[in-house]
């Protein structure tokens, strides 16, 4: 809004990102393959993307194509990272690779916010840590490339139809996480609570977060859909009792430690899971980008967004519903046979 744009179009520009991760991985099921050519090229995707906000930054169109090219190349840089990720340190391991993300976050929201005055000190941040993460990308897949052995072509084996339930329940945990991400400080800061002790809350999350990501290779070793289940159950208490006890901060801050299980456990899980039960590893990390972040983050977005125009006080209510409907599916998922898909 501060270079004029309103809140609807500020809403398209954003609703680029979760559409593209959602489209992206079909255009694979039909041929196209993900290898160290094509993930070069999106590294530098990326990076010129990056560069056309600052150019585009007054052009509603040209910066929401800018945003679109930016999802294109991080929708597939991601997943090929994670797989790299998964087979290099394993799934005991991933979690201390992860944390590194949400120490990030941790920088961005503590530290930057205090330098980020105007859009343009935000687009220099912006294109200088892109520059970097693609230069550091590079060269790392360039030495796992170089060392690993020739792979066959991998046949699409991401049974979506079939194992419906599954991934039925990974797309409606994150669109439960629709009330949260884009509503959480609006809902708090209109029930009474400072912008500053959101602030503190976001903060204590994350911090929960990087403690599980970095002790969570033991749990992972584990029955991973057991542990779906019991995160996504943690998902049903923590909205509820967000919706109980607004004002609560006791409430509130144990509701956040319950991040560390929601959010944390249930990615990793959910990653190590996937890379466990397909073939095709890299299409399945893709999958789960698009189905969860894409569609699940634009059905939760603007879902959450309409309900909170007409029934503000009830969107963690519908919230924790929604995450019990994810946690109903998985535990479906877990009574249909699936050791009949463990490849390992």
């Amino acid at each position: 809004m501060m270079v004029g744009y309103s809140g609807s179009e500020i809403g398209i520009i954003f609703a680029a990102a979760p559409l593209v991760r959602f489209l992206l991985p079909f255009a694979f099921t039909k041929g196209l393959e993900l290898n160290f050519q094509r993930f070069n090229a999106a590294l530098a995707i990326m990076f010129l993307s990056s560069v056309a906000f600052y150019l585009m930054l007054y052009n509603f169109w040209g910066l929401f194509f800018s945003n679109v090219m930016l999802s294109v190349g991080m929708s597939l840089i991601l997943p090929y990272v994670e797989v790299i990720a998964l087979e290099v340190v394993k799934k005991e391991g991933y979690g201390k690779v992860r944390l590194y993300g949400s120490i990030g976050f941790v920088f961005v929201a503590l530290l930057l916010v205090k330098f980020l005055t105007s859009p343009q000190i935000a687009l220099y941040y912006m294109m200088s840590f892109v520059f970097l993460t693609a230069l550091l990308a590079f060269f790392i897949a360039k030495d796992v490339h170089k060392n690993a052995q020739k792979r066959e072509t991998l046949p699409n084996d991401i049974a979506v139809i079939s194992d419906y339930k599954l991934w039925v329940a990974l797309m409606l945990m994150q669109v439960s996480f629709g009330a949260f991400y884009n509503f959480f400080t609006i809902y708090e800061t209109d029930h009474g609570l400072t912008l500053d002790m959101t602030i503190y809350l976001w903060t204590f999350g994350v911090l929960v977060e990087i403690l599980m990501l970095f002790f969570q290779g033991r749990l992972l070793r584990f029955n991973l859909v057991l542990l779906l289940q019991i995160t996504t159950l943690s998902a049903v208490v923590r909205w509820f009792l967000v919706y109980l006890y607004p004002t609560n901060l006791e409430v509130l801050f144990f509701t956040q430690s319950l991040h560390a299980l929601s959010f944390a456990l249930f990615y990793s899980a959910s990653i190590s899971y996937l890379h466990q039960i397909y073939a095709n590893k890299v299409l399945a990390q893709q999958f789960f980008s698009g189905v969860t972040y894409g569609f699940g983050g634009l059905l939760g977005a603007l879902g959450f967004g309409y309900l909170y125009d007409y029934f503000p006080q009830s969107i963690f209510l519908v919230a924790a519903f929604v995450a019990f409907v994810a946690f109903v599916f998985i535990t479906l998922w877990s009574r249909s046979g699936v050791n009949r898909f463990n490849k390992e």
